[in-house]
């Protein structure tokens, strides 16, 4: 008997390095990028309408849309097409990470609706062609289809699964999002005006996981790198000021995430990351979201 509801968890990540290659002449960019995920999710809930032959779509976060415009709409379009299946499917997206903010967050939607929805009508698409799906609809959003902390190259889209970074053991991370997203798309047109971001010396990538996997983090903290930070801090100073902040605090390493606007400290313990966040919140008096994940 085929299932008619299911709930997941919908995670995120954060980018221990991205180092850009250049511009295609798709005008893509090629990168090479070291995804970790977290254990901080939004949450989806997906109920078979065997009466409604139509994808329904609902969001908590007002500033969604529940539209052909949002990924989760996209991949149930996506899963529906691939299989033949008739549109029969109601989503709700319970939304508690912020938009905009370099976690990945929506193309981890994406990911987990493709995964759900194969579950829930009993999986007649392979890993292989889910992967296909996936890459389509988001250089991202592959990543999410798996578990684990990855290289990824091209557009993102192709990956390096890794199977342990020691030098990540017991690290706390702290992220502050100021409560305002950074178009990724304007960040990386932006790179036109930082060749030495725009052109990055490969290998970089490679030179942090192997760092993760034999040392500790103190001696891999030159190693981290954002190639989007060149553009993105130059426009958003509070971002760079956020990043001294946790430094000031005790962070071993600070970066932004992605395109931004989250920025991530690394921190030898929960407690510091902690108080940490608490210093933030006795200088910064304004909205912003924050975590504090302990590895």
């Amino acid at each position: 008997m085929p299932m008619r509801s299911l709930e997941r968890l919908s995670p995120c990540k954060i980018n221990l390095l991205l180092n850009i290659l250049g511009r295609r002449a798709d005008g893509f960019h090629d990168l090479e990028t070291l995804f970790f995920p977290l254990p901080l999710h939004d949450r989806l809930v997906f109920e078979v309408t065997p009466n409604q032959n139509a994808i329904q779509l609902s969001c908590t976060h007002p500033d969604l849309p529940c539209s052909p415009e949002n990924l989760v709409y996209r991949a149930a379009e996506a899963f529906f097409a691939a299989t033949g299946l008739p549109p029969t499917v109601k989503i709700h997206l319970e939304k508690n990470l912020p938009l905009a903010a370099g976690l990945g967050a929506g193309s981890a939607n994406a990911a987990t609706t493709l995964k759900a929805l194969n579950e829930l009508y009993q999986r007649p698409l392979s890993e292989q062609r889910l992967h296909e799906l996936g890459a389509a609809l988001g250089a991202d959003v592959a990543f999410f289809l798996q578990d684990q902390p990855a290289l990824a190259f091209g557009r993102g889209e192709r990956l390096e699964p890794l199977a342990d970074l020691p030098a990540m053991k017991n690290v706390a991370v702290l992220l502050v999002h100021p409560g305002f997203g950074v178009s990724t798309a304007w960040a990386y047109r932006a790179l036109a005006e930082y060749p030495e971001a725009l052109h990055g010396r490969p290998g970089r990538v490679r030179e942090l996981a192997v760092a993760l996997q034999e040392g500790d983090l103190q001696s891999t903290a030159p190693l981290f790198y954002n190639a989007l930070e060149a553009p993105v801090l130059c426009k958003y100073p509070l971002l760079q000021w956020f990043q001294d902040f946790l430094r000031e605090q005790g962070a071993v390493v600070t970066l932004m995430s992605g395109s931004g606007s989250t920025t991530f400290g690394l921190m030898p313990n929960r407690e510091q990351a902690e108080r940490a966040l608490d210093a933030l919140r006795g200088v910064y008096q304004a909205d912003f979201w924050s975590a504090v994940v302990q590895l």
